[in-house]
């Protein structure tokens, strides 16, 4: 009898697109879906960068180098440098997304059955990548009443066994949007240091910070070797389908181990880092729109939320999601019923559940993660459905 691998059975379905069959039968019956289950943003890449690749005249669609093109790199160097990075080209490896990034430092660093903690909520898919490099996140909590500020050390000490080796955050953070402090990061400093881990910081969202400035782990001073950066022009340059990331480390054995893995898969997608190149040149303000924006839909989509009976949402300080907490009995059930059995106007909302962005099982069940990533109009008639929806819902908690 044929079996599926181990892996394969504990490989978690994606809590973001696990319900794609959902909308997709929705939207055959007529029913318009407000996607905020997926940070997917509908801002326009930038023509500069598209105009790039159109224009690049080639005559062989060649392999790159395996650590990505020297070209790109050394324009990354000038990108870092403008956001309070100093690296060299030699310190990073491109990756196919953020996503390779993530699972080149667990395989260079980890080995099977070795621990990693993360404050959860957490991305889904560091569950998923823990599976496919065979090793153990080990979830502590952060909560929704204060906004998940980074839980305090004690809880940090409390799950360090002989076995961690690695701590992982994302910052600004997703789902919840939370910006760390550096005052939070000198805490996970503190504790790297003295325990002698790995940091995994992924900072895709670096761009669209609110309320604070963004610290990068990479200018923690004294763990310079502790420190693997995880990054990816996905949603800096709304550019999700280009699939081109980094891992930067200044420790040249992990760098050198990486760039096995990286030699594997022989090379990252050539397309995307002639537009990842050409988006470094652009100009310095080109964020300011952006960002401008995602505050507006921000304040619409936190402001609608708390003024729903029984709805929480705290203000997230960065990226573009937010968690809120409904009054409903199960997440999974609400928005698979949002998706199924409701519509108002004809229209219904797509959200995520939280409870895949726990790693602590019964977590999440009445929270739901929102991707701010519509304009305000839809955004708004997506609050509409809400709004309606929670009135009507039959597993409505009083």
């Amino acid at each position: 009898m044929l079996n599926i691998s181990h892996r394969g059975q504990e490989m978690p379905a994606s809590p973001i697109r696990k319900l794609v069959p959902y909308a997709e039968a929705a939207k055959k019956r007529g029913i318009t879906v407000y996607h905020l289950n997926i940070g997917q943003p509908d801002i326009e890449t930038p023509k500069q960068a598209l105009d790039a690749v159109r224009n690049f005249d080639f005559k062989v669609l060649e392999y790159s180098h395996s650590a990505g093109n020297e070209s790109y790199r050394k324009k990354l160097v000038q990108y870092y440098k403008k956001v309070g990075i100093d690296i060299d080209y030699s310190q990073i490896i491109i990756t196919t997304g953020g996503s390779e990034a993530i699972l080149f430092g667990f395989m260079s660093c980890l080995d099977a059955g070795d621990e990693v903690i993360i404050p959860e909520p957490f991305y889904a898919n560091y569950n998923g990548f823990a599976v496919a490099a065979d090793v153990v996140v080990k979830p502590i909590t952060s909560y929704i009443e204060n906004g998940f500020a980074l839980p305090p050390i004690e809880e940090f000490e409390k799950a360090i066994t002989p076995k961690t080796k690695a701590i992982v955050i994302c910052n600004p953070n997703n789902p919840t949007g939370y910006l760390y402090s550096k005052e939070e990061m000198e805490v996970l400093k503190n504790i790297i240091k003295k325990h002698d881990l790995y940091l995994f910081s992924d900072e895709a969202y670096r761009e669209f910070c609110y309320d604070g400035e963004h610290f990068s782990a990479m200018n923690l001073e004294g763990v310079e070797d502790n420190v693997i950066l995880m990054d990816t022009i996905s949603k800096r340059y709304s550019a999700c389908g280009g699939r081109i990331g980094a891992l930067i480390t200044r420790n040249k054995s992990v760098y050198d181990t990486a760039m096995k893995f990286a030699q594997a898969r022989l090379s990252p997608p050539s397309f995307a880092q002639i537009l990842g190149e050409a988006a470094v040149d652009l100009p310095d303000d080109y964020f300011n729109e952006t960002k401008a924006e995602y505050l507006k839909r921000r304040d619409i989509l936190v402001n609608r939320l708390n003024k729903m009976p029984g709805v929480f949402c705290p203000n997230p300080g960065g990226a573009f999601y937010a968690i809120a907490k409904l009054p409903i009995d199960d997440s999974d059930k609400f928005v698979q019923w949002l998706l199924e059995s409701f519509s108002y106007n004809n229209e219904t909302v797509m959200l995520a559940p939280a409870t895949g962005f726990y790693g602590t099982k019964g977590l999440g069940k009445n929270e739901v993660r929102l991707a701010y990533v519509l304009n305000s109009n839809s955004l708004n008639k997506a609050m509409d459905c809400l709004e309606k929806a929670l009135e009507t819902y039959p597993g409505r908690v009083l």
